[in-house]
């Protein structure tokens, strides 16, 4: 399995939409196996959309994504968590032990933080469907 992560600066990018960097790691038997980052445009969300699918991940996390860049990654199959907040490595370890979304690692006023979420869905994530 392949996850891409919106980074800056060692943190979960604040706004997927206009990221310069994604890490991309490779996941088997619940560890990682491999992990490189890649450039993104940052400029516009057709193309960063295209950018990130050319990359196969199944899973994306990120902070904030439109509604339109969200509706893409997921015509495109790719599994995306939205609203994470954090430290990546600490981001990445929840997401491999099951714990995202998490309150403690979500932007502020989602996902509990605040006791609100837009778009909480059936299964306790928050993300398309706004």
């Amino acid at each position: 399995m392949k996850v891409a992560i919106a980074t800056w600066n060692g943190r979960i990018s604040p706004v997927l939409d206009v990221a310069r960097r994604v890490l991309v790691v490779d996941i088997a038997d619940g560890r990682v196996t491999a992990r490189h980052e890649e450039t993104l445009p940052g400029t516009d969300p057709q193309a960063q959309a295209e950018r990130l699918a050319l990359l196969g991940p199944q899973v994306l996390i990120c902070g904030a994504i439109s509604q339109a860049m969200a509706a893409g990654m997921a015509a495109k199959g790719v599994n995306v968590i939205p609203f994470a907040a954090g430290a990546v490595e600490e981001v990445l370890g929840a997401w491999l032990a099951g714990r995202l979304p998490d309150p403690a690692l979500s932007m502020p006023g989602c996902c509990g933080r605040m006791r609100r979420c837009r778009g909480r869905r059936a299964g306790g994530q928050c993300g398309a469907g706004w």
